[in-house]
């Protein structure tokens, strides 16, 4: 009874869609449901009557098939989780200038390797090396930056080039494991160098590193927790502490400070995270950071250090395979340039973790009495919650929020959560003590609107 792909490219309904689409992709789509059907009466899910049923919607079905496989599967969501750096959802929301500079870079040619002024071949490098010298003119000395792309990358290239058949020594206490199971351990091994651990698991001391050191020495490295803390009988040594031995034995001190803050987070009311000048200016040879993180930029593993030690970073082989291309440039340079001209507002990631809980609340009742109005079935309460910055960033540390605690007649808050994430485009909340939590602070105001449509829809269907 089932037709060959012939017969329903053939077929009258169908041959709208091979117009329109084209065969190849139809004939895809065809076989994709003769398939299904096959595999269906293998199981014996279809008897005669029911295969009949079937065929005779099959036109639909293909149809369905072929939205499914023409549908982008990367979409836009709405993060109403509370966490900023929400790794899941793609970390940090870029900047509306640097989406516009995406669109320039990426629709045409550009000087990403061509220097204008002399007509000869120049360095792809240079374009985000000239903004993060401003941003860091302030120090005593001047630094360098290259960009590969990611942080582990940046550390990877950052040991190989610097550790490779020595030893690099590290706490105990800072051999994390960040998202994916990626462990310092691992990165360290594949680069070349060997691992030389000291201290213990809550206390090292700066006498542990300097037992430790010998003539295969060639890095004291500190690692930033980002994705825990260590509390109680604790101790480590200053990097201070560890620039001055590193300057004593003549070995660099390098640090993959991983989040890598471009402004002060105390104004936010976050303590204990070092920023990426703090770092050098304790005299870090190089310190490696994301670009997606605290920066709130594009995808991106950075390296700013002193100039002889980048300079031996770029000349490794190892940077030309990890080495970003011009669209991470253009938007690199755009978020670095509101840094400069001090616009922090315009980076969202920034913009968000600066945001009053006053004027959360106060959106967060506005929304809360559309509510009332307008999905009548769905219960709701504005409560006092805590964001997280996320992204590996500021572990412990949070921040005063508020949201809307929602609970809809009739379904569970695991369900309600489920129905959110089915919307156009997916809710995704949290769900705390049986009620659904929308932490307003990572939610974009223009997307109120959005959530209210799909609370009212939700509403209306579970009547």
């Amino acid at each position: 009874m089932l037709p060959s792909v012939d017969e329903l490219l053939r077929h009258r309904e169908v041959l709208p869609l091979v117009e329109c689409e084209g065969r190849p992709v139809v004939t895809e789509a065809a076989r994709r449901v003769l398939d299904r059907l096959r595999q269906q009466i293998a199981d014996g899910l279809l008897d005669e009557d029911r295969l009949g049923l079937a065929l005779a919607n099959v036109a639909a079905a293909i149809e369905r098939q072929l939205r499914e496989d023409l549908t982008f599967s990367l979409v836009p969501v709405i993060n109403a989780t509370g966490v900023v750096l929400h790794t899941n959802l793609g970390r940090a929301p870029l900047p509306e200038a640097a989406i516009e500079r995406l669109r320039q870079v990426a629709t045409g040619y550009s000087n990403l390797e061509f220097d204008i002024a002399s007509g000869e071949r120049g360095k792809r490098d240079i374009h985000a090396d000239r903004l993060f010298r401003r941003l860091f003119q302030s120090l005593a000395e001047p630094v360098s930056t290259v960009v590969v792309n990611n942080n582990a990358a940046a550390v990877l290239l950052l040991l190989n080039t610097l550790g490779e058949g020595g030893e690099v020594i590290v706490s105990r206490g800072e051999l994390v494991e960040i998202g994916g199971s990626f462990r310092i351990p691992d990165v360290m091994s594949k680069s070349g160098a060997t691992l030389r651990e000291v201290g213990t698991t809550n206390r090292t001391r700066i006498a542990d590193y300097e037992r430790a050191i010998n003539e295969r020495t060639r890095l004291l490295l500190r690692v930033h927790r980002s994705n825990f803390e260590i509390v109680g009988f604790t101790e480590q040594p200053s990097l201070s502490d560890l620039v001055d031995l590193g300057r004593a034995h003549g070995i660099p001190v390098v640090e993959d400070l991983g989040s890598g803050a471009l402004f002060d987070l105390h104004q936010i009311g976050i303590s204990g995270e070092t920023t990426v000048h703090d770092s050098l200016r304790s005299g870090a040879g190089v310190v490696t950071y994301s670009g997606d993180k605290l920066l709130g930029g594009p995808q991106a593993g950075i390296l700013t250090g002193h100039p002889d030690l980048i300079a031996r970073v770029r000349a490794n082989p190892l940077f030309r395979a990890l080495r970003v291309d011009k669209l991470t440039y253009g938007v690199l340079e755009a978020t670095l340039l509101a840094y400069i001209s001090q616009q922090y507002d315009n980076i969202p990631a920034v913009r968000m973790m600066r945001l009053s809980p006053l004027d959360i609340a106060a959106r967060a009742e506005a929304l809360a009495g559309s509510v009332r109005r307008q999905a009548p079935r769905i219960a709701v309460e504005v409560v006092a919650v805590s964001s997280v910055v996320g992204g590996g960033s500021a572990p412990g540390a949070t921040l005063p929020s508020f949201a809307l605690a929602l609970t809809c007649e009739g379904i569970s808050a695991g369900d309600f959560s489920r129905r959110l994430r089915q919307v156009e485009p997916p809710i995704v909340a949290r769900v705390e003590e049986g009620r659904v939590l929308l932490d307003l602070r990572t939610v974009f105001p223009e997307q109120d609107q959005l959530i209210l449509q799909a609370l009212a829809r939700i509403s209306s269907a579970s009547s």
